[in-house]
């Protein structure tokens, strides 16, 4: 449970820093076109960067400046296959001031980075919060049942390991029950929430209280107060 609970506000909180971090690179690159001025530029070289077995490509390119200085840089995105070759002929963006931190007036060039921690950031913001979210409102759904919902007594199944979701290699049990309809006939089986611990051993009695909304079997809640608690 720990861990669930540190994985969603760490998630959140990664998410939230790199969502800031793309906005911090839009307005940056905004605020670099705005006083930038064009030049033409020439690659001259391809340099190759390593990284987890992987090689990607950034081009060294080279420019006059308006005041007649010869001006070299590396461009800060790299790609594999390289988007460039020596030779070519680009077009490049700087500020006066600050030449040597030119920028081949490309997309991805201009605007990469921002992109790549807008989509990082989003995915792992929405995870932790979309785990937030979830256990709030499904803690909120077990209270209203609990206050306001049909108590029923089913007859107590077994306990299973919940496979679908893994904590540290680690998957937690559910208690499963079963109830017949009266007015309907129907068999329905019901699964508590998780547990982590096996309640196997504290399990005497043959019968189980759930909670259902009326007229819906299928929002429940399975009352396991009976069991002792996790520390």
């Amino acid at each position: 449970m720990k861990a669930i609970a540190i994985v969603k506000y760490l998630f959140t909180l990664v998410g939230f820093a790199m969502l800031a971090g793309a906005l911090f690179a839009y307005n940056n690159t905004s605020s670099f076109l705005k006083e930038a001025v064009m030049a033409d530029g020439t690659v001259i070289e391809l340099l190759a960067s390593r990284s987890d077995n992987s090689i990607t490509y950034r081009p060294v390119v080279q420019f006059l400046s308006e005041q007649g200085q010869l001006i070299e840089f590396v461009s800060s995105t790299g790609s594999n296959p390289a988007s460039y070759s020596q030779g070519d002929q680009v077009k490049v963006l700087y500020l006066p001031t600050r030449p040597s931190d030119a920028k081949i007036n490309g997309f991805f060039s201009l605007w990469g980075v921002a992109i790549i921690l807008a989509g990082i950031g989003a995915v792992f913001f929405l995870t932790g919060a979309g785990i937030i979210v979830f256990v709030r409102l499904k803690s909120r759904q077990d209270e209203m049942l609990k206050t306001s919902g049909v108590a029923i007594e089913t007859q107590y199944q077994s306990v299973e390991q919940n496979t679908a979701l893994s904590v540290n290699g680690k998957h937690p049990f559910r208690v499963l029950t079963q109830w017949q309809n009266p007015a309907t006939s129907d068999i329905h089986i019901f699964k508590s929430n998780n547990l982590w611990f096996d309640p196997s051993a504290y399990i005497k009695q043959e019968t189980i209280r759930v909670f259902i909304a009326k007229g819906n079997p299928v929002k429940y809640y399975v009352d396991l107060s009976f069991l002792p608690k996790l520390k």
